[in-house]
């Protein structure tokens, strides 16, 4: 009898980890705690606490919250990371495997006494499932539905399975559960909701629910994915399910995954680095127009020309595009109130219009690429095209500069220094067996800075 894909994805996942790759996992680790603890400041962070403090106490580390049960602590922390757009993402899948995958995998660490070892192949492991699901889900589920969470629960429920001891056939119980679980609608994006924080938040719960179910017994069923009524079926119309078991030994997937190294929709950064190639010496005055070209994607989800927050600036190209040229590389403040009230800013917002490129919407999600044309009052043009931004596997970010980034974020959450550079030593050490307590030993003291 031919193995189920969930069956086939249990033994992708648990194939053996190199040093390097666990090393590459710390780094991940060091990422996401660094956006989670920025989005811990937010609004949508001060309720996920507010809620996990009224959850039953227990072992696992829950920012904001204490020391709460597994399920409690996966549930916030899952819903930090993306908060500020700054979480890692795999292009092709369109999955943030982060945002799930490592709170579920260090609440069942944290619950079940693991070792740094099984923690880092776990989160391996389960960005391995989470994104081979992504990319069977194809692009039209994209189009209606949440790809972290739908195909992101998959991941946890991999790497809680992997901690929990399961083999082949429990974990492909708990994948079968976890399918049972996938949710996440697009609704959230075109309303002013914190949904969205909810849905990876969930996701990464019933993944730890999933595994603890499939530990104690529950039966999953074996084709949730592929099966004439399973996910694929019901939510992908152009799912192709040989890509969830392809190039079976390829490197690690959580390899192909992107860093982001500015706070907006990733969809923004092939603008952003597109107007920073070619700003020097530009008076932002002298700007009659800008024309940016991208993929369809792109448009749907950030033409926005008068972005009235900062969860929507972050989603504007028009913004991303005026800031940049304006200022240079955006940081945090630059989505703020204050920025978008900027006069410079705003007069060049009015100025942009955008498009799509059938070759970029043709090249979509293998590559998030742009084109744009600044116009000058003298009828002169300069023109800049990306195919790959800053933090894709072709164009990396260095250790110093994701280190960097984790400071930033740090310091934004009101961690003070030296407890930032503890925090980042932890997560070095991780690398070396370092122990997982320390990570939460540094986070349960960490005070975070309410949003303005």
């Amino acid at each position: 009898m031919t193995a189920s894909l969930s069956q086939r994805l249990a033994a992708l996942a648990a194939r053996p980890v190199d040093d390097a790759t666990r090393a590459h996992a710390a780094v991940r680790v060091l990422d996401w705690l660094g956006c989670a603890l920025l989005g811990a400041t937010a609004e949508a962070g001060r309720v996920l606490a507010a809620h996990g403090r009224t959850r039953p106490a227990g072992p696992s580390l829950t920012i904001g919250a204490g020391r709460r049960d597994a399920e409690t602590a996966a549930l916030v922390n899952g819903g930090l990371g993306n908060i500020f757009e700054m979480d890692d993402v795999h292009r092709t899948s369109i999955v943030h495997p982060g945002d799930v995958v490592i709170p579920a995998a260090l609440a069942v660490a944290e619950r079940d006494g693991m070792g740094t070892v099984p923690f880092l192949d776990a989160v391996v492991g389960g960005y391995e499932v989470a994104v081979r699901v992504g990319l069977a889900a194809g692009r039209g589920h994209y189009r209606t539905w949440y790809p972290t969470a739908t195909c992101g629960v998959f991941g946890a429920a991999a790497a809680a399975a992997a901690l929990e001891g399961l083999d082949g056939e429990g974990t492909a119980d708990a994948l079968g559960q976890a399918g049972m679980q996938a949710s996440g609608l697009w609704q959230c994006r075109v309303e002013p909701t914190h949904s969205k924080q909810l849905a990876a938040g969930r996701a990464a719960q019933s993944g730890v629910i999933a595994a603890d179910l499939a530990r104690l017994g529950l039966a999953g069923p074996r084709q949730i994915l592929e099966g004439t009524h399973g996910f694929f079926a019901a939510a992908c119309p152009d799912a192709q399910p040989q890509r969830a078991t392809a190039d079976g030994g390829a490197p690690w997937k959580m390899l192909e995954t992107s860093f982001k190294p500015w706070p907006a929709c990733r969809h923004a950064h092939p603008v952003i680095e597109a107007v920073l190639g070619i700003r020097d010496g530009l008076d932002s005055g002298a700007v009659a127009g800008i024309d940016i070209f991208t993929y369809l994607e792109a448009v749907e989800f950030c033409d926005k020309p008068a972005p009235g927050s900062a969860d929507e600036a972050r989603f504007s190209l028009q913004h991303c595009a005026a800031l940049t040229l304006v200022k240079g590389a955006p940081v945090l403040a630059d989505f703020e109130a204050e920025a978008l009230a900027d006069a410079a800013v705003a007069a060049l917002r009015g100025k942009v219009t955008v498009s799509e490129d059938a070759q970029f919407t043709k090249g979509f999600p293998e590559r998030y690429g742009a084109r744009l044309e600044v116009r000058l009052g003298d009828g002169t043009r300069r023109q800049a095209s990306v195919a790959t931004a800053k933090g894709d596997p072709e164009n990396p970010m260095s250790g110093a500069e994701i280190e960097a980034k984790g400071r930033a974020n740090m310091d934004a959450a009101g961690l003070g220094p030296e407890e930032a550079e503890r925090l980042i030593a932890a997560c070095r050490s991780l690398a070396d067996g370092g122990p997982i307590a320390a990570l939460g030993d540094v986070l349960a003291e960490a005070p975070v800075r309410a949003e303005k």
